[in-house]
Order: C-alpha cells, then sequence, then structure tokens
C-alpha cells in the first residue's frame, strides 16, 4: 500500500486490446546489438508486443529481421511520461529459458545512447537471465559505478516461480536513496551519502527525469547462449503504476 502522502499520477492497467495504448507508450523499431551484442530486432507487430486479456505481451521469436536472427519488442514512455522521484510499481510475469533478458528499467530524458552512457545514469528496477532461473537483479549505474568498470552498485534474491507466477517489482526513488521492493520485501537501498558513493555528477545523476523502458533482450553479453527451442520468450505486465509525493 501507498501512504497517503504518495498519489497516483500515471498508469496502465492494460485494459484495451490489440496494440498498447500509443498516448502512453512508444514501441521501438531497431537493432544493432545495443551496445551488449543482443541479437534481436526490435519490431512493432502484434506478434511481438500485444494487449490481451487485461496483460500486455512482449514476445522474442526465433524469426529473420534486417540480419537479426530473433525479433522482439520494446516499449518506452519516452516524450510521453517522465518522472524524477517517486514509487514505480510493475507486476509482471517474466519468460523462461536460456538466453531470455527481461528488463524493467529507466533512463533519462539527456541521454543520448552510448555517447552519453554511463554518465547520464541508468535505473534498472528489474532484469533477469535465463540461464540463472528465478534470480532477479535490481542495479543502478552511473559514471563512476557501472558494469563496464565492475562497480555497478546491485543487488539480487531468488524469488519463488518468476516464470509461472506474477510478482510486484518496486523503485522508491528520493533524493535520498533508492530503495528496491520485490513482493513488498526490500531487496536493496542504494544510499546517496554512502561512505564509497560519490554523490557528484558522475556518482549519482539521479537528480533528475526518467522514462520507463519495458524489454525482452535475446542472448548477448548477459544473456548469454540462446536456448532455441525454448522459444518463444513472453513477458507478460499486469500493471504499471507511478506514485509521487503529494505536493
Amino acid at each position: 500500500m501507498i501512504k497517503d502522502e504518495y498519489c497516483l499520477v500515471w498508469e496502465d492497467s492494460f485494459d484495451r486490446e490489440g496494440m498498447p495504448d500509443p498516448e502512453k507508450w512508444n514501441c521501438v523499431v531497431s537493432g544493432g546489438g545495443f551496445g551488449n551484442h543482443e541479437l534481436q530486432f526490435y519490431t512493432a507487430e502484434p506478434e511481438n508486443v500485444c494487449v490481451e486479456g487485461g496483460k500486455l505481451r512482449i514476445t522474442a521469436r526465433k524469426q529473420e529481421r534486417d540480419g537479426h536472427a530473433y525479433t522482439s519488442a520494446k516499449l518506452t514512455t519516452a516524450g510521453k511520461a517522465d518522472w524524477q522521484y517517486g514509487k514505480v510499481q510493475v507486476r509482471a510475469k517474466l519468460p523462461k529459458g536460456k538466453g531470455s533478458w527481461p528488463a524493467i528499467w529507466m533512463m533519462p530524458n539527456d541521454c543520448r545512447g552510448d555517447a552519453d552512457w554511463p554518465l547520464c545514469g541508468e535505473i534498472d528496477i528489474m532484469e533477469h537471465v535465463g540461464w540463472d532461473q528465478n534470480r532477479v537483479h535490481a542495479t543502478i549505474h552511473s559514471g563512476l559505478y557501472n558494469h563496464r568498470r565492475k562497480t555497478q552498485r546491485s543487488s539480487s534474491v531468488v524469488l519463488e516461480d518468476v516464470s509461472g507466477v506474477f510478482h510486484d517489482y518496486e523503485l522508491d526513488w528520493t533524493p535520498e536513496a533508492m530503495r528496491f521492493r520485490y513482493d513488498g520485501a526490500e531487496i536493496a537501498c542504494f544510499y546517496r551519502e554512502e561512505p564509497d558513493f560519490e554523490t557528484g555528477k558522475t556518482g549519482w545523476p539521479f537528480d533528475k527525469p526518467f522514462y520507463l523502458i519495458l524489454n525482452v533482450a535475446v542472448g548477448g553479453d548477459w544473456g548469454g547462449e540462446v536456448e532455441a527451442e525454448a522459444l518463444p520468450f513472453t513477458m507478460e505486465v499486469e500493471s504499471v503504476r507511478v506514485f509521487q509525493k503529494k505536493v
């Protein structure tokens, strides 16, 4: 439950059929590995992304497209909705199979891609890789603390049957800290003032608006070898809600 000082400012309960609400979501159409040697090409086709039965379905398939062996989908709220601080809650069921790499994450409006990353910052509310079934990860990246330097601030926990039942993934973001809760239990808290955590521009670039991203990647540096017979990989999302403190 959200305390009274917070109010709902944005939500999608996926109560329509067909494609996701274009007033709320962009469907990225692109490929190229995304800095991680990922194998998928993102499309806006209904076989890769649709809303059905009250759930958003993002599906990666073994299907050639523009030189890529797989297709999938990536949704963002860029240019439509972004937030600075607050609580972001996503209820989702994750795909199963080696090579799957679903993510619920956030990027800032001022990031122009590899030229600005990781100085711009990145918030990973949830990531899961199929070769390590049921272990889910929360991570923040910055110029000083990121996976390229092997210094990223990260924590993980094993949840029961992440591919069989829905779980709640939450970011609680304030100027002082970022807390990550899965099914209501805190699994990580990264403080701005931690002794080994520089709070300057390159250590804490999180005092600005970020938008939300939902996607399923295939393979890549972390996703690993793909178990082709396990495809398709589908992430289902039941709801997305954003709360902010009342002004």
